[in-house]
């Protein structure tokens, strides 16, 4: 993966966070408080933007980690995906989800953690 498609893919999760933001704040704050998950899309939305921002960091770098970057994008998909989908439609078996993406997250940063020599190469 180079460092412009991961720039790139850091931006599109950023813009998606920022608009899911906004939507929950001002569209379906009504929905999310009546399904009393507003803290949950509030939680989607900020794990989703930090991994956003870790993406484009990791894009600054000569040769970034594959396994990292496929860790925080995967992990966006199933921790801030799963709770935003909870949060609008209240299904709450979508719970069982949320951990494979709390463990993808954990496997990036443990990866920048433990192997920094492997995104720092160039």
């Amino acid at each position: 993966m180079n460092r412009s498609t991961v720039i790139r893919l850091g931006a599109c999760f950023g813009f998606l966070a920022v608009a899911l933001g906004a939507l929950g704040a001002h569209g379906l704050n009504e929905l999310l408080e009546k399904n009393e998950r507003l803290g949950t899309w509030e939680t989607a939305v900020l794990y989703n933007l930090v991994h956003a921002l870790a993406l484009l960091v990791l894009g600054l770098f000569p040769t970034p980690s594959r396994v990292a970057c496929f860790s925080f994008a995967g992990g966006m998909v199933l921790f801030s995906g799963s709770l935003y989908v909870l949060s609008l439609t209240n299904f709450t078996k979508l719970g069982m989800i949320t951990p494979f993406g709390g463990v993808a997250f954990l496997v990036g940063w443990g990866i920048l953690l433990f192997r920094p020599g492997e995104f720092s190469k160039g």
